[in-house]
């Protein structure tokens, strides 16, 4: 089954559905992504903070299959801001990963409220590392519309891609907007609200309509609406079934009902961008 490819603003492509590694714990990473590049995968979403990538590395070593037939994502830590420390840490990934380039490198989250509120240095520092070839993409993640906006006005380099939160019940609007606004593609984390689409009476009778989980149907949902999504699971029976969404479509209403769920910042799962400031020990 052929994923289809998303076209992003620097002319370069990206598979539209991938498989992520959040809270996959690093001894079973090397294992788990090598039974998702044999289930079909060819979009491997990881980050410094996951502590996992070398075991990403390890799994596409063994994988046998070509580079530029693989995209690798990763992101850089919270505690490496700073640009030395930023171009020192990108660096320490392709070594982990086992690459010489990563297809994406994101800022994993802007801290408005650590660093002075400097990140544009630290995009500054992305868009050096993408020049001196360690990267193909840039791209940043968890970034709200005023921090997009910055960024783009005082470096005049625009992400190719923001990663946020977006599921069902919180589209997370102003910030989907702000991204597209400026011709950056969507990604969405926790595509499936973290397993509650599952409960939800509606997109469980959506489901029942078209013969497909209610995680399939959350899954085509984000891919209709141009989202990026990369799914994570453990169980190969489930990677099957986040990776078979290409062979139905919802219709319009159905794609309305699954919109009219979001019930705005009471939906959001994860922390608020504008004041998250959590650096790892």
């Amino acid at each position: 089954m052929t994923v289809p490819p998303v076209k992003l603003n620097d002319q370069t492509t990206i598979p539209q559905l991938g498989f992520g590694v959040f809270q996959v714990p690093p001894a079973e990473t090397a294992a788990t992504v090598s039974t998702a590049l044999e289930v079909g995968y060819r979009h491997i979403d990881t980050a410094q903070m996951y502590g996992n990538e070398a075991g990403v590395g390890e799994a596409i070593a063994a994988s046998g299959i070509a580079r530029d037939e693989l995209y690798v994502t990763t992101k850089l830590n919270n505690g490496f801001h700073r640009p030395d420390d930023a171009r020192r840490e990108m660096a320490a990934s392709l070594e982990r990963l086992g690459l010489d380039r990563v297809d994406l490198m994101l800022i994993h989250w802007p801290l408005p409220t650590r660093y002075d509120g400097d990140f544009v240095s630290t995009w500054q520092a992305l868009v050096d590392f993408r020049a001196e070839g360690g990267a193909t993409s840039i791209g940043v993640s968890n970034f709200q519309p005023e921090h997009l906006d910055r960024i783009v006005a005082e470096t005049g380099v625009i992400p190719a891609v923001n990663q946020i939160e977006v599921h069902p019940f919180f589209g997370n609007q102003a910030a989907r907007a702000a991204s597209v606004g400026h011709g950056i593609a969507v990604e969405a984390w926790s595509p499936i609200a973290r397993g509650q689409v599952n409960d939800d009476s509606a997109i469980k009778g959506i489901a029942a309509k078209v013969g497909r989980t209610p995680a399939q149907v959350a899954l085509r949902w984000h891919l209709q609406r141009g989202d990026i999504v990369f799914p994570k699971s453990t169980k190969v029976e489930r990677m099957r079934e986040n990776f078979a969404l290409f062979d139905f479509e919802l219709a319009a209403d159905d794609m309305a009902e699954i919109t009219g769920l979001d019930r705005g910042e009471a939906g959001r799962l994860g922390p608020d961008p504008d004041v998250f400031d959590y650096i790892p020990d």
